[in-house]
């Protein structure tokens, strides 16, 4: 769905004046029910974290702290962990788990379980990655500034300008975090290195950083804003001229400069970082700090030994039905010669082109568009934001990347927003293009993300909380095999590429495991993706290469959509005729983003009470 930084930038936000870990609990005064002081308490407890991100006010629409950047150094990583784990504390004092309603009961085991993963964390700060092809605010920053910073007023203008200086600052802060990972020995792999150093060197690529080229990205949005403002009569063109200029100093000398630093340094260390990609379990501390990613990730107790064989059985599954389809298409041949076929054919491609590009997103949004007519069939429940199909930005293109989301805000005024990689279109296979419209889009990420941000009833910090990757990502590969029920995948090659692309996440469950627990290269992982998958090599190489520094994140996809399908069993074998399916959807997707315990807890409570006539 998105990149790491992104993910974790929503539970990294600093506190002001947590100096430590308080040992005392606050006395919280009660005039009302236990529910519902609990209830104001969250809100508050919400508005302090939000307060001090200004990044996420951004996010959810607001203009506060507009003109700044979340402070991201490691105090303030430690500050907002600290400020966690004493909210826990006063929560645990003040509160009777047993006298709340079963709805505030999730609130309050939703409120300890981001506490408790927030202190864990904590505990491998030194073995994170900070800078790397996936997880780099270096991209990021930018591509959030251009995206959802909008201008509408000269104040507004004045607010991106000194985002534009607040980004060189936030990227200091990272090279240093960066830099001490590396003197306690852990570093990306060397890929990681290049990638950053080419992103890096293209954001600050062009005008007005080199005259003689073509505008940035970040001084073409200036020239747009200033443009549009001029152009609605909100300021003069000499007040542009100014604005321009300030502009162009924040660029060129608070922003490249730090981009510079990190181009010079990872350079300088290069030498140092491992040419042949290991697993997290090499790193200092590394057995624990995996064990972690994967409870984070999957939100289970399941070793690394337990996901490779579920990942294995899962791979030869999908392999049989595959077959099944093969034989639909008249292919003669074997299953392997069938990928090379849908591998190579140029039927099965757009051109390597604009027009390629273009056509791509336009599929994109046909598919999407057809199946949203048929939501209120299956949901009771539906967003209101839009949702646009977008290229990602040419700063942060990668050939063959994952596609991801990107979420609008609560009241419709931005978009969701579907980014695709589409710089190489022969690593862009027309066959999977409609399940992978489904996972970001509707009934995906844009429909979960967004009902979560609508949601009325349940307090803030749920509906706008942190992204739970086994929640949030089984729910997009559950939405990929909903859609074959709702009526997609009509085209035979479509339908293999649904399959295709729950292969991928099957096999997922095997190389992650496989690089980080038992030791496998990345030769070996591509190699184990070309077999079991038509998946062109630059995409497999691309996405092992993720793997290695995202640990766990990829095992979460398949986690979460066998445990909702098992939920979904479960109910409709409990139900039987009282099953419906649009009261199954509504619930999985009406208490924000859950751990899938939680998430249990939530439909038992939910059988419980169709049983007793009240749903």
């Amino acid at each position: 769905m998105k990149t790491r930084f992104a993910a974790l930038l929503l539970a990294s936000v600093a506190l002001a004046g947590c100096d430590g870990i308080m040992t005392t609990a606050a006395t919280i005064e009660c005039t009302t029910t236990q529910g519902e002081c609990l209830n104001e308490w969250f809100e508050t407890k919400f508005q302090e974290e939000l307060a001090f991100s200004p990044i996420r006010q951004t996010a959810l629409g607001m203009k506060t702290n507009y003109n700044k950047i979340d402070d991201l150094s490691a105090e303030a990583m430690m500050e907002q962990v600290n400020w966690w784990k004493q909210a826990l504390v006063d929560m645990e004092a003040n509160f009777d788990y047993d006298a709340l309603s079963a709805q505030d009961k999730i609130s309050y085991d939703m409120f300890k379980y981001r506490a408790e993963r927030a202190a864990a964390a904590a505990e491998f700060m030194e073995q994170e990655y900070i800078l790397d092809q996936m997880n780099g605010a270096h991209t990021f920053l930018p591509s959030f500034l251009l995206s959802q910073h909008t201008v509408e007023t000269e104040s507004d203008m004045q607010a991106f300008i000194a985002r534009i200086g607040g980004i060189g600052t936030a990227i200091d802060q990272l090279l240093a975090r960066a830099q001490a990972n590396a003197e306690a020995g852990v570093r990306p792999p060397r890929f990681a290195y290049d990638a950053v150093i080419a992103e890096s060197g293209k954001i600050i690529g062009g005008a007005p950083f080199d005259e003689s080229g073509e505008p940035s990205a970040l001084w073409a949005g200036v020239e747009g804003h200033l443009a549009k403002l001029v152009e609605d009569g909100t300021i003069t063109q000499e007040r542009a001229d100014e604005l321009r200029e300030e502009a162009r100093t924040a660029l060129t000398t608070q922003m490249a400069p730090a981009y510079q630093r990190v181009i010079d340094w990872f350079k300088e260390d290069l030498p140092n970082s491992d040419e042949e990609a290991k697993g997290a379990t090499t790193l200092p501390n590394g057995e624990a700090y995996y064990a972690d990613r994967l409870k984070d990730m999957t939100t289970t107790d399941l070793t690394a030994d337990e996901i490779h064989d579920l990942g294995l059985a899962e791979v030869a599954r999908i392999r049989g039905e595959m077959e099944a389809i093969m034989a639909k298409t008249g292919f003669e041949g074997t299953l392997q010669e069938f990928f090379v076929f849908t591998r190579q054919d140029p039927q099965f491609f757009f051109s390597d082109d604009e027009a390629g590009a273009q056509a791509y997103i336009d599929r994109a949004t046909m598919h999407i568009d057809k199946l949203t007519e048929r939501l209120p069939e299956f949901f009771g429940r539906l967003p209101k934001a839009a949702l646009e199909v977008r290229r990602v930005e040419a700063f942060r293109e990668q050939d063959g990347a994952a596609q991801h989301y990107r979420p609008g805000t609560p009241d419709g005024s931005r978009p969701g927003i579907y980014y695709a990689h589409l710089s190489d279109m022969t690593a862009m296979p027309i066959p999977p293009l409609e399940a992978i419209a489904y996972h970001e889009g509707n009934p995906g990420h844009h429909m979960q993300v967004s009902i979560a941000q609508e949601l009325v009833g349940v307090p803030r910090f749920r509906s706008h909380g942190g992204f739970i990757s086994a929640y949030g990502e089984g729910w997009a590969l559950y939405s990929e095999a909903l859609a074959k029920e709702m009526g997609g995948y009509e085209d035979p090659y479509s339908d293999f590429g649904r399959l295709q692309s729950e292969m991928w996440r099957a096999i997922r469950l095997v190389v992650d495991t496989g690089i980080h627990a038992k030791g496998w290269t990345e030769d070996e992982a591509v190699a184990y993706c070309l077999e079991n998958s038509p998946n062109p090599e630059t995409v497999a190489r691309s996405e092992v290469q993720r793997y290695f520094v995202m640990p766990g994140q990829a095992t979460s996809y398949k986690i979460g959509m066998i445990r909702i399908q098992e939920l979904r069993a479960k109910a409709q074998q409990e139900l039987g005729d009282d099953f419906d399916i649009r009261g199954f959807h509504d619930t999985v997707l009406g208490g924000g983003s859950v751990p899938l315990p939680i998430l249990e807890k939530m439909i038992d409570n939910w059988i419980a009470s169709v049983k007793a006539g009240e749903a």
